[in-house]
This record gives C-alpha cells, structure tokens and sequence, in this order.
C-alpha cells in the first residue's frame, strides 16, 4: 500500500509543515486542496489522517486529526544491516530494498576490502540515501523508519555496536561470510538456530564485493557475532544483504509457527 511519510512530527498543537519535495507530491502531484485529507505515517510508525488548511506560498499547512495504534509489524526486534561500502550506486539499491523490508537501520562502513572509500564530506550522499529510504517506505507501506547511519571505518562500526548492545536486551549479531570460518557448532550456525532465543535486536553484518578479510571476521566474532554461511554459492553484496534481511523477518514473522521436529 502506498502512503506518505512525514520526515517530521506534528508540532504540540497537531500541526504540520511541508515545503519543496512534499508540497510538490501532495499538491501538484496527488492535486489535493484545502479543506480535502490524506493518509499519512509518522517517524514512529504511527499512522494519522491530515487535513490540508492553506497551501499559500508553497506552503502546506496541515491538521493531524487523529492517530492509529503502531501495527503489529513494528512489535519485531529492531533489525539493523551493517553494510561494507560496495562499488558504485549499489548501496542506493540496498537502502532501498532494505527500506522496503522494514530495516530500522542500515550503516555503511569501510571494509577492508570496499574498493569504494569513506568521502569527507558525505553529506550529499546521506541526503540522497535519506530520500531514498523515505520513498522506499511510501512505496512498500513499510511502518519502520529507516534511518541511514553516516557512512564510518571498522572500528567506529563495532564501537557502535559496543553502544547499542547495551540498549536492548539479548543482541544478536550475525556475520554473513562466504566461507566457514571455524570448526564445530558455529560453523553450521543457523538462521533459526540463532532467533530461536528470542532477540531484542538483530544485526546482520554483509561485506562488500570480496567479503570480510579473516581479520575483520576475527575482530567480528570477538564483538559477539555469530558466523552463518548461506548455502553453496557466494552471493553478491546486494544479494546477499536482501537474502539476510529477508530470511530474518521471514523467520521472526512465523515463529509462532515453527515447531520443533520429534526426535521420537
């Protein structure tokens, strides 16, 4: 289902402004007017009814009448994607496909293998992948905000893990890898053998093109992360991240419907 996200909440007063981008969508492209209502989705997930009051100046000025109750989506674990900058405009479509499956963040970093490289001044580039993210959420309906993290090096990366951790309850890291990285239990390591424990927040780590040196794998485990290689086939980087993220939701969605198989 198609919807408008607002980049803002309402003021204390329920009221809204927008400019540029959302004012051209809402009254030159969906051609509404003062006095009619749309259907729009706040930051957090909620959903609320607009009122257009005026449109003057290229300014629309709009009452929220009334909010929904976040939906069941929005009862998952956070599910962030760690992402090694891949070549050219790929992480676009990775934004994109994980903004559509309900991603609550995706953080590029430098690998050591990213033949792309951290820019200066990524500003730019955040506001693309920004925008990218909010019209992936009004394509696909999604009710998670996807909030894009500034693009940073390895250590910052697991710094950052270090600090989220201590936010929700039993994290859950899981490190695509395009090779076994050890013997015995964790090599066989599984999608529903790590969700199994009910986690308050999952992190799916994906390298760039060439996959996670042996020493970022290290430092990786190290941090917590569980190992999990998918199959016979090396996937590419874009493949592999909407592979991971599909299998995840997937897996939490219906965990109500998994039973354990009788050893009897």
């Amino acid at each position: 289902m198609k919807q408008f996200v607002l980049s803002f909440p309402p003021n204390p007063e329920g009221m809204i402004r927008l400019y540029d981008r959302d004012y051209h969508y809402i009254v030159r492209v969906r051609r509404l007017k003062p006095g009619m209502s749309f259907k729009a989705r706040l930051p957090d997930g909620e959903e609320t009814q607009v009122r257009i009051l005026s449109t003057v100046d290229n300014i629309l000025i709009g009452e929220c009448l009334a909010h929904n109750t976040r939906p069941a989506a929005n009862l998952l674990p956070p599910i962030m994607l760690f992402q090694g900058l891949p070549k050219g405009s790929k992480l676009d479509l990775i934004i994109k496909q994980a903004s559509e499956c309900g991603v609550s963040m995706v953080a590029p970093f430098e690998s050591e293998y990213s033949t792309a490289r951290l820019s200066r001044d990524p500003g730019e580039k955040l506001n693309r992948w920004e925008k990218i993210a909010k019209e992936a959420r009004q394509q696909s309906g999604s009710s998670t905000e996807t909030k894009i993290r500034k693009p940073c090096g390895f250590k910052n990366l697991l710094e950052y893990w270090e600090s989220i951790k201590k936010e929700h309850e039993n994290p859950l890291g899981i490190l695509l890898h395009q090779e076994p990285l050890e013997n015995g239990p964790l090599a066989k390591g599984s999608f529903h053998g790590y969700l199994n424990n009910q986690p308050g927040l999952v992190a799916l780590a994906v390298g760039p093109e060439g996959g996670f040196s042996p020493a970022e794998a290290s430092l990786f485990m190290t941090a917590g992360f569980r190992p999990l290689l998918m199959g016979n086939t090396i996937l590419r980087t874009e493949t592999a991240a909407l592979y991971g993220i599909a299998a995840i939701r997937t897996i939490l969605l219906e965990s109500e419907t998994w039973k354990p198989i009788s050893t009897e």
